[in-house]
């Protein structure tokens, strides 16, 4: 399928048993080229591991100002536990302009070293299938999806790094209880 029937199918979560408990599992990754890892990534390969995914665009001013510096300082700070970060460029406007050669000069010089996915264009669709999976508002978005492959948080706008490490923090503790 192609155009809007499909993009209306993607926002459709899964549900997966967990324990003794059901819980909706976060909605699989769609990158079209990945920078910063020799393999793709995805969350089912990644289940047993926290998973924080930063939603940015490299022409959106906050994501320039806060949300990417913040999300290599999460990387560089937890890079010792086994949360996974992952930037996934999220263009929904001036797609003339993203191009993955501009993204990957972006990438250089503000010195990104975690792993980076291109959001899968949705044919016909100006918004790009993983953002409209997860229902992004726009960017920066920050989710972290836990262990279960549940999504713990899901925020929008500019989120204080205390805020974000304390909610980390916790999610890569629940897992010592």
């Amino acid at each position: 399928m192609t155009g809007r029937a499909e993009f209306c199918e993607l926002a459709v979560w899964r549900t997966a048993n967990v324990g003794n408990k059901a819980v909706v599992l976060a909605p699989e990754i769609a990158v079209s080229r990945w920078f910063n890892t020799s393999e793709p990534l995805t969350l089912s390969g990644l289940r047993g591991r926290p998973v924080l995914l930063h939603a940015f665009q490299m022409l959106c001013p906050g994501c320039v100002a806060h949300g990417t510096p913040q999300t290599q300082r999460a990387f560089d700070l937890f890079k010792h536990s086994d949360l996974q970060v992952i930037g996934l460029h999220t263009v929904f406007e001036h797609h003339a302009a993203m191009t993955p050669v501009s993204l990957e000069a972006f990438i250089h010089e503000y010195r990104l070293t975690f792993p980076i996915g291109i959001d899968e264009a949705a044919e016909g669709m100006p918004m790009p299938i993983t953002m409209g999976r997860y229902g992004m508002q726009g960017t920066p978005t920050s989710i972290l999806i836990g262990r279960d492959g549940r999504v713990v948080h899901h925020g929008f706008g500019q989120q204080s790094d205390m805020a974000l490490g304390a909610i980390i923090a916790a999610e890569l503790a629940a897992a010592h209880e």
